[in-house]
Formats: C-alpha cells, sequence, structure tokens
C-alpha cells in the first residue's frame, strides 16, 4: 500500500541539483558536410554553450572545450552563433561568437594544434561589435554576418547592418577591413540568405517602435562584386505583417512565412518574374501557426530540401514537424511521440534534423529521414535519470476567461509512485506565467516542474492572451493591455482550479520570469487570489523601463503592450507594481541577475526600498554573473531551493531537505 502524506511534505529523487544539470536545450542546428553539429547548454561550467558535433560514424563530441562559449549577444536575446563548412583536404572550418568578448573566430578541429584566431576587432565603444547569424562565403574569402555596432554609452546608441568578413584575419585589428553590404537604415536586420544562382539575397528587416511579430518587411538586393547590395527593394511583408523568416528555395523562388491572414503561414513569390511578385500560400486554410516570435536571429520554422519538398514546423498551440509538398499543399507529419519542436532545422539531402520534446522527454535532436518516413535519435538524447513515474502528467485544458475569452494552459497535477494525499485534501498549485509576454509554454518535459510536483505541488502553466501559437488575433489581446489581460486570465485559470475541486484556494502562488516576472509581480499587487508569488528577474517600473533602463531591442515594446508613453502616461504608473507596494501583502521571493541588462537590478532595489518598513515577508537573492535567464548550475539549485522553501512556509508545509529562506519584513 502506497503511504499516505499531505500535498507538499513527499519526498523526491528530483533534487534541485538533477533539475539543474538537465536545464536548458540543444539549439542552433547545422550541417557541415555529413555531419550534424549544434550548441549545447553546460550549467555545470558555468552555464556555456558548447558546441558539439555528430561525426558520421554517430559518435559525438564537443568541438571546443572551456571556457569558449558558442553565444552571440546581438539584440542580447542573441541567435544563430555558428557557421560551418567541410573542405576535402583540411576538414571542418567553422567561425563563431565566443561571449566573453563577442568576437567572431575561425577554428579549423581536425587541423593538429589549430586554436580559434580572431575574425574580428575589439570595440572600446559602448557595448562593442556584436556578430550573428554568419554565412561562410569560402569562395569570397568571407563569412557575411550581421553585425551590431555601439556608437556611444547608452544601449540604445546601436546600429546593426549585414557585413562581411574576411576570413584571413585581416579584421582582427582592423573595423575598416569589415565591408558593410547593407545601409543602416532599419534598425533590425538578420542575417542574409543567398539565391541558389548567387546573384541575389534577401533578408528581414523592420524598425522601431515594432517589434518582429508586429511588422517586418523582407528586403531583397542584387549582390555586387565587391560593393554593398545593388537594388534594394522590399518585396513582402508591411507595417502590420509579420514575416518570421525567409529562404530560398532551390528553384530560386523564395518562400517566408507571414501572417497577413491572422496566422504564420508558408508562402511563395518568384521576384525575378514579375517588378511586384505576386504571393502564393503553400499550405492555406489551416488555422495554425508555421513560424513564431523572432526572439532570436536565424530562428527557423521552415527548411527546403534539395528535391523541392519543404520541411516545416507547425501547429496550433503544440507543434509538429511535417514534410510539405508546395506544388500540392499535402502535408505528412513525422511520426514519434514529440509534442514541441524548438524553432532550429537543418537538412542534408533527404534528411531533416530538428530538436524536439515531449511530455516524457526532454529536447534531443531527432533526424527525420524523408525516404523511408522514419525517424530517431542522432544526439543529446534524452535520458531518465529517475523512475518517469514521478514526472507529471499534464492535461491541455482550456478556460474561460473575462469577456468569454478562451485561455490555454498546461495543467500538471501532483504526481507521486510514493504517496498518497489524505481523503479530502486539495494540494497546493503555482501558476506559471511565461516570459515574452510575446512567447509561450510548450508541452514538454520540464524537471523543474517535475520538482514541484513530484513533491506535492501542482503546477498550472498558462498561455495567456498575448501568447503565440494560436494566431495573431490571441496574440493580439496583450496589445495596449499588459499588466491587464494576462494578470485576468491567469487569475481566471487558478480561481478555475479552485472553484472544480481541483486546487486548494487557499494555498495558490504564483511565479514567473521576465515578462512572468511582471505579471507575477502585477497580479500580487492587484488580486487577492495568491498566497505568495516569486518573481524572477523582473520589469516592476514601466516608466523608468521605458525611458531608459533596458536594452535597445524592447526599448519601445511598450508602446505596443502599453501605450505610447506621451499618450498614457497614467497608464504607465497606474500598472506598475512599483508605484502600488502598498497593495502587495502577501510574501514573495525576489530572484535577480546582477549582470542583467534587459531587467536591470536597479528595479528590483528600487521595488525594495519603497517595501520597506511594510511587515510583509520577503527575501531577495541576486547572484553574481549571471544575466537575463540564469544559467550557472549553482544559480539554478539555490533559486530552486528557495523557492521551494518559500511554498513551504506559507502553505504551511514541513520540509527539511531545503535550506530554509529567511523571509525579512
Amino acid at each position: 500500500m502506497v503511504p499516505t502524506g499531505a500535498y507538499g511534505t513527499w519526498p523526491s529523487p528530483i533534487d534541485a541539483a538533477l533539475a539543474a544539470s538537465h536545464d536548458g536545450r540543444p539549439e542552433y542546428l547545422g550541417v557541415v558536410g555529413d555531419e550534424v553539429w549544434w550548441t549545447e547548454p553546460r550549467p555545470a561550467e558555468g552555464g556555456r554553450r558548447a558546441l558539439v558535433r555528430r561525426r558520421a560514424d554517430g559518435t559525438q563530441e564537443s568541438v571546443l572545450a572551456a571556457p569558449w562559449n558558442v553565444r552571440s549577444r546581438v539584440i542580447e536575446y542573441g541567435g544563430m552563433p555558428w557557421a560551418g563548412t567541410a573542405r576535402d583536404e583540411d576538414g571542418p572550418l567553422v567561425v563563431f561568437v565566443h561571449f566573453a568578448d563577442q568576437r567572431l573566430y575561425a577554428y579549423e578541429p581536425d587541423r593538429p594544434g589549430a586554436e580559434p584566431r580572431p575574425l574580428t576587432p575589439v570595440s572600446a565603444v559602448g557595448g562593442g561589435l556584436r556578430w550573428v547569424d554568419p554565412r561562410l562565403r569560402p569562395e569570397r574569402g568571407e563569412v557575411w554576418c550581421v553585425l551590431e555596432e555601439f556608437t556611444g554609452p547608452s544601449p540604445t546608441d546601436v546600429r546593426r547592418v549585414i557585413a562581411a568578413v574576411p576570413l584571413d584575419g585581416s579584421a582582427a585589428g582592423d573595423r575598416s577591413a569589415v565591408r558593410e553590404l547593407t545601409d543602416d537604415r532599419y534598425r533590425f536586420v538578420t542575417g542574409p540568405r543567398l539565391s541558389p544562382d548567387g546573384g541575389q539575397v534577401a533578408w528581414i528587416a523592420w524598425d522601431h517602435p515594432r517589434m518582429p511579430w508586429d511588422g517586418t518587411v523582407v528586403m531583397l538586393g542584387e549582390v555586387t562584386d565587391d560593393g554593398p547590395f545593388d537594388s534594394v527593394r522590399p518585396v513582402a511583408g508591411a507595417a502590420d505583417e509579420s514575416v518570421a523568416q525567409v529562404e530560398w528555395a532551390p528553384d530560386g523562388s523564395l518562400l517566408f512565412t507571414g501572417d497577413r491572414g491572422g496566422w504564420w503561414e508558408l508562402q511563395r513569390i518568384r521576384p525575378r518574374a514579375v517588378e511586384s511578385a505576386p504571393r502564393t500560400p503553400l499550405c492555406p486554410g489551416r488555422g495554425e501557426e508555421f513560424g513564431g516570435p523572432l526572439w532570436k536571429i536565424g530562428s527557423q520554422w521552415f527548411q527546403p530540401l534539395e528535391s523541392g519538398l519543404i520541411a516545416v514546423i507547425h501547429g496550433k498551440g503544440a507543434t509538429a514537424l511535417g514534410i510539405l509538398d508546395p506544388e500540392t499543399g499535402e502535408l505528412v507529419d513525422a511520426p514519434g511521440p514529440w509534442s514541441e519542436w524548438a524553432p532550429t532545422l537543418a537538412v542534408h539531402g533527404d534528411r531533416v534534423f530538428g530538436v524536439a520534446a515531449s511530455p516524457r522527454s526532454a529536447y534531443e535532436v531527432v533526424e527525420l529521414d524523408t525516404c523511408t518516413g522514419r525517424t530517431r535519435v542522432v544526439g543529446s538524447p534524452h535520458d531518465d535519470p529517475v523512475d518517469p513515474a514521478y514526472y507529471p502528467e499534464p492535461q491541455i485544458r482550456t478556460f474561460t476567461g473575462p469577456d468569454s475569452r478562451d485561455i490555454h494552459a498546461h495543467i500538471y497535477p501532483p504526481q507521486s509512485p510514493d504517496r498518497v494525499a489524505p481523503d479530502g485534501e486539495l494540494p497546493p498549485y503555482v501558476v506559471w506565467a511565461h516570459g515574452g509576454p510575446t512567447g509561450r509554454a510548450g508541452l514538454v518535459l520540464d524537471l523543474e516542474i517535475a520538482y514541484f510536483t513530484s513533491r506535492g505541488i501542482g503546477v498550472a502553466e498558462v498561455n495567456y492572451g498575448g501568447s503565440t501559437g494560436y494566431g495573431r488575433e490571441y496574440r493580439e489581446r496583450l496589445r495596449e493591455q499588459w499588466g491587464v489581460v494576462d494578470v485576468e486570465d491567469c487569475a481566471a485559470v487558478a480561481q478555475a482550479l479552485a472553484d472544480e475541486g481541483t486546487a486548494d484556494p487557499t494555498r495558490l502562488a504564483i511565479r514567473g520570469g521576465s515578462a512572468g516576472g511582471w505579471t507575477a509581480a502585477a497580479s500580487l499587487a492587484t488580486t487577492d487570489v495568491y498566497s505568495c508569488g516569486t518573481v524572477i528577474y523582473p520589469i516592476l517600473d514601466l516608466r523608468s523601463w521605458a525611458t531608459g533602463e533596458t536594452h535597445d531591442f524592447e526599448s519601445r515594446y511598450l508602446e505596443s503592450l502599453v501605450g505610447p508613453l506621451a499618450e498614457v502616461p497614467g497608464r504607465y504608473d497606474e500598472r506598475s507594481p512599483a508605484t502600488h507596494v502598498d497593495r502587495i501583502t502577501a510574501p514573495f521571493l525576489l530572484l535577480q541577475g546582477l549582470d542583467d541588462v534587459i531587467c536591470p537590478p536597479v528595479q528590483c532595489e528600487r521595488f525594495l526600498e519603497q517595501m520597506a518598513g511594510r511587515q510583509v515577508p520577503h527575501a531577495y537573492i541576486a547572484f553574481e554573473g549571471e544575466g537575463h535567464g540564469f544559467r550557472r548550475a549553482e544559480t539554478l539549485i539555490r533559486a530552486l531551493e528557495a523557492e521551494l522553501s518559500l511554498y513551504a512556509q506559507t502553505f504551511g508545509v514541513a520540509r527539511t531537505d531545503v535550506p530554509l529562506l529567511e523571509l525579512r519584513k
């Protein structure tokens, strides 16, 4: 007989160290010759990103030893940080961005004694020179990529262009040796995509105050011998249409995902046919997404194959990998258990590589053979460090919110093979608000969630109005309603769980990071639903965040989320938790990285000054060396244990397996 134990008291083999060791996922796939390469997290190595290669014989190895860290800081969220090419005699040549100095390096891993050599200089101005989304052009002796160049000390003193960097290292100490291929008429650009005949190049561009999910344009230019691109013109997209990705098909047509019809749909134009090329939808009317929010430059939701077929990531809510025939519109999904595919794809011949996860497996590198229709895991395979009986069984739910609107959520009830709760007891629940807020919580195995559910604490991940994956109309519910719709939707889910007898209404909590930290803090300030909250690297003061306390990419994000500051200044104060600390009565935990330039620690520090003397139990933990998003194992462990201690104390649960979090008043 399974012993009885109160919710929240259950023992669990999933400790914080185990959850931390499985944090992060493989990312940024590419093919080098017959090999597939990707980046992979290393929480135990200071949170660096390793570059991994899978050789043709199936062996897997790290290309660069610590402290090399393959990660870009362009727009702070980065993007594709490497590119590689195979050479017959000399082995692979790879270029990559090193996180510490943001320089581009070239490396020949198969050459004995070779070390990475810098290709770009260090700038003493502002944030320096940064690079992302490289494309190797060995026949020209160059690598083409996005250059982000700071021109002054402010985060917004910055320009971005597509540039050509010599592979011979001549620009390593000479900025003038970098050849600019575009002007900086647009504030933001993605990396270049070269046409099959080498004569044309396409990329995506947009300007403040729009974010890339608001409106972008596809730019087309002619390649010249040694100058910038010529005859540059927009060929798709608009101020009110988001194009998330653009690629060339083998036949010379241009493929892109645009949301003019309300969903990111795959479309085709033939730019050489006429001056204003008509667009052709390739898989219309499905009511699902074939793209997503462009938070990271170089994200990929589709890739054309040599055969003319197109590998696509698509879905509503959950995602699948499919193979699309653009001539017939037929779409066939890959078999397998995976319910979430990351926006990174690579193709080689008839094979497609992606990164996928499911509710029972973490992200792993998957290969689809389009000839046989078979899939298999080829890299970073999921392993079960504990009995899967400790994993939660998620429920895909749709709740009803204010104005009878739908709210999508994943509910993870407590689950353990070792304990059952006493009859009549209801479990505590923590509502998780995802970041972004233009983002989404995927249906995947997350050991942080299992850390709580295996101890008897339920988790509700809410894809509140404004989340991606459900069409543009759902996404735009948050327009000028941030701090309202997200807060209402999270509260509606929590209240519904309590009303139906799933959750204990007296033991509800909310947590979130970044934009989710905002939602958590705003929820504590405007509702009485929650007993406590965990607020992680948050925005707390809209006015100061909008007037210089963040980076350039999101510096005008609030114009769409809240409204233009000059027109609705009162709204910025009305919704900010920092201006309503008198309304916060529930205990909270505040977690912050001291190197965070997106949501800087000054927001937390001012907030705590205002909370002083209010007799509200709280704790603040600041982590040196951490930025926006915790990556180091020791940070992840301490943060998770502190969060559990907060819940244990607030919910009246006795736990001795984590350090006691000191809550001050």
